[in-house]
C-alpha cells in the first residue's frame, strides 16, 4: 500500500493526536521529586493503555524507582526497539512560566503554532511522534510494517538508576536488530537530522582544605593560605591562552573529523551568529582553530560548573575561609576513557597544590564514554532518504554536544546500534520555563517516522 494513504491519515487525525499528547502532558511526571511518584505511575499507566489501544501487548514493569513500560507487536519487517522517556524536569522557577506548565496550550508565534507545556519537547512530544506514526500505519493497513518493541523509561531526567539493572535482567526480551531513539533536535529549522555521534560525560567535584577553621583576615592575611585563592589558581591552569585544555594527556583518544563529514556539517544550515547571539555572545570562546560546530560536536571540554566558598551573605565578613569547592564536568569524544581521564584531571590538581593545602574528592563517580553511530549500516541511508522526502531538504548526519547515555547502554548491554532522530528545535527551552514543541515538529515528526518505518520495512 502507498505511503500516501498513511500520510493522509496522519494529516486528518492531527487534532486527535494533539489531544492525546495534551492528555499525557497534563500528568506532572517529575521523576527527581518523590512528591511526584504517583504521577509517574499515572504516566506509565497512560502509556500502557494507549499502546494497548493499538493492539500492542504492553505492560507496566515495576522497578525500585519509577516503572518502565514495555510493549511488543509483531510485523513482517526488521525488529526495532523504540526508546523514549515519559518523565520530565522540575518546573522551577515556577514564577517565570507564563502558563501553567501542566496545562498545555496551543499558541501562535512568529515561528508558527507551538505546544507550550513541560515535557512538550523533552520527551513526551517526541515519544508520541513515533506512537502516532504507528497508530496511523495500523489504522490504514491493519498492522505495522516491522516488529517493534516499545521501551519507555521514567527516570531519564533523574540519572536512570533503575535502567541498567532492568536492561541487564531483561536483555533477551529487549533484543532487536536496531534501536531507535527520539530525544534529539534538528540542526536548524527545517533541516532533518540524524545524530551520528554524541559526546560522553565525566563529572567530578573537589574541595580544597586550608586552615583548620575560618581565619580573621587581619590576623592571618598575608601568611595564611587562602583556599579560594588556591582553587582559583588551579582552575586557571586547566586551560591555556588558546582555549585548549592543559591537563597532561587530556586529548588521548580524540580524533579529527573526517573531511566528508566535515563538509556535510558545513552545509547543514547552521547559523553560527544566530546561535551565539541568542544567548548574548558575539563570538565563540572555545578552542581556537575549530569552528563553533566542531567545538560543540567533536571536541572535548573541561567546564567549571560551580565554584564557592567563604562568606556569601550580605555585607562583609573579613575571613580567610577554611575551604573552597569546585564542581566540574568534561564532555568526551572519540575513544576518551572517562575513568582514565578522571585520574589525569585529579593528578593535575594534586600536583599543583601548595604546601598546607589538601584536596578532597567526591567519591560519587559518574562517567560515560562518547557514542559513535554505525552510519555505514544501510538502515541509516534508508532513514536519511525518508526524512529528505518528508522535509523536501537533504537530511544530514550531525553531531551532538550533549550526552544521551542510553545509546551507549544499548550497545554495551544489548549489542544494539542506535539511530537517533529527533524534531526538537534549539529554542524549545527544554529544562527551562515555558518549554514548547512546534506543532510542525510534532506533525512532520509523525509523518517522518511513518516514512522511516516504511523504508526500513522495504529493507
Amino acid at each position: 500500500m502507498s505511503i500516501d494513504a498513511i500520510l493522509s491519515r496522519i494529516d486528518d487525525q492531527l487534532p486527535a493526536a494533539l489531544d492525546r499528547l495534551n492528555g499525557l502532558l497534563r500528568i506532572p511526571s517529575i521523576s527527581t521529586d518523590p512528591a511526584y511518584a504517583q504521577p509517574c505511575q499515572e504516566a506509565a499507566d497512560w502509556l500502557v493503555s494507549d499502546l494497548q489501544s493499538l493492539g500492542i501487548q504492553a505492560e507496566k514493569r515495576l522497578t525500585p524507582g519509577h516503572p518502565m513500560v514495555v510493549g511488543h507487536i509483531d510485523g513482517p519487517g526488521p525488529h526495532l526497539l523504540f526508546y523514549g522517556h515519559y518523565d520530565v524536569q522540575p518546573v522551577d522557577p515556577l514564577e517565570l512560566w507564563k502558563t501553567d506548565p501542566f496545562e498545555p496550550e496551543l499558541q501562535d508565534t512568529e515561528q508558527g503554532q507551538v505546544i507550550r507545556a513541560r515535557g512538550a519537547s523533552d520527551d513526551k512530544g517526541q515519544l508520541m511522534t513515533f506512537v502516532e506514526a504507528c497508530r496511523a500505519y495500523r489504522d490504514v493497513t491493519g498492522g505495522l510494517p516491522c516488529k517493534i518493541t516499545f521501551f519507555f523509561e521514567g527516570e531519564e531526567e533523574s540519572g536512570s538508576p533503575s535502567l541498567i539493572p532492568f536492561m541487564t535482567e531483561n536483555a533477551d526480551e529487549l533484543g532487536a536488530d536496531l534501536a531507535l531513539i527520539c530525544d534529539t533536535s534538528m540542526v536548524s529549522p527545517g533541516v532533518p537530522s540524524i545524530a551520528s555521534q554524541l559526546r560522553g560525560m565525566l563529572k567530578d567535584e573537589f574541595t580544597i582544605h586550608g586552615p583548620r577553621i575560618d581565619l580573621h583576615s587581619g590576623h592571618y592575611g598575608g601568611p595564611g593560605l587562602n583556599p579560594l585563592k588556591e582553587i582559583a589558581r588551579i582552575i586557571a591552569s586547566f586551560h591555556d591562552d588558546t582555549g585548549r585544555v592543559a591537563v597532561d594527556g587530556f586529548y588521548e583518544g580524540v580524533h579529527e573529523v573526517p573531511d566528508d563529514l566535515l563538509r556535510q556539517w558545513e552545509s547543514c544550515g547552521f547559523d553560527e551568529q544566530t546561535y551565539l547571539n541568542s544567548v548574548g555572545f558575539t563570538r565563540p570562546h572555545g578552542e581556537q582553530g575549530y569552528s563553533t560546530l566542531v567545538q560543540q560536536w567533536a571536541r572535548p571540554t573541561l567546564e567549571i560548573n560551580g565554584l564557592w566558598g567563604g562568606y556569601m551573605g550580605a555585607g562583609t565578613k573579613t575571613v580567610i575561609p577554611a575551604q573552597a569547592h569546585c564542581k566540574l564536568t568534561c564532555r568526551l569524544v572519540g575513544d576518551m576513557d572517562p575513568d582514565a581521564l578522571r585520574e589525569k584531571v585529579r593528578k593535575h590538581v594534586e600536583e599543583r597544590l601548595s604546601p598546607d593545602a589538601r584536596v578532597e574528592w567526591n567519591q560519587d563517580l559518574e562517567g560515560s564514554a562518547a557514542a559513535v553511530m554505525n552510519i555505514d549500516r544501510p538502515e541509516f541511508e534508508a532513514a536519511r532518504q525518508a526524512l529528505s522526502e518528508e522535509w523536501n531538504r537533504e537530511a544530514v548526519f550531525v553531531g551532538m554536544g550533549g550526552s544521551i547515555p542510553i545509546a551507549g547502554f544499548f550497545k554495551d548491554i544489548l549489542g544494539l546500534d542506535s539511530m537517533l532522530i529527533g524534531f526538537a528545535q534549539d529554542d524549545d527551552a527544554i529544562h527551562s520555563p515555558n518549554e514548547k514543541y512546534n506543532v510542525e515538529s510534532f506533525h512532520k515528526g509523525i509523518r517522518s517516522w511513518a516514512r522511516v518505518l516504511d523504508k526500513l520495512a522495504q529493507g
